[in-house]
């Protein structure tokens, strides 16, 4: 099932995969890229644009830096997080530094909400 999107953020998307956070590149290269289930980068969904999005697990994962601790971004966030949700899309959010100091558990976590949606499908 195909999610609405804004087509004026194509663009903006598109520069956004061109300019990949460490981070960003570092979960893209090294886990979500050849992952067996496939991910998108900088997806666009309504008004908003993910970092990753699995269409077959419809989760969508959010890389947070320090820019994300301000209360109007708290806000910001949360507001997305309720927008994504009632598509149906889940939400995982991880910190920049938990890329870098527990880059396995991230990947496990994230391993085990795909996993645990698409098993949820076959019942």
């Amino acid at each position: 099932m195909s999610l609405p999107y804004n087509g004026d953020l194509i663009k903006y998307a598109k520069e956004l995969r061109k300019n990949a956070t460490p981070w960003e590149r570092k979960l893209w290269h090294y886990f979500l890229k050849d992952y067996s289930v496939r991910f998108q980068r900088q997806k666009v969904i309504g008004n908003y644009i993910v970092d990753f999005y699995c269409s077959k697990a419809r989760v969508a994962i959010e890389l947070d830096g320090g820019g994300h601790f301000t209360e109007d971004k708290i806000k910001y966030d949360n507001d997305r997080m309720e927008e994504l949700k009632k598509q149906g899309v889940k939400v995982i959010r991880f910190y920049n530094i938990d890329v870098d100091k527990n880059f396995y558990e991230v990947c496990s976590q994230i391993d085990r909400e795909v996993n645990k949606y698409l098993s949820s499908q076959l019942k």
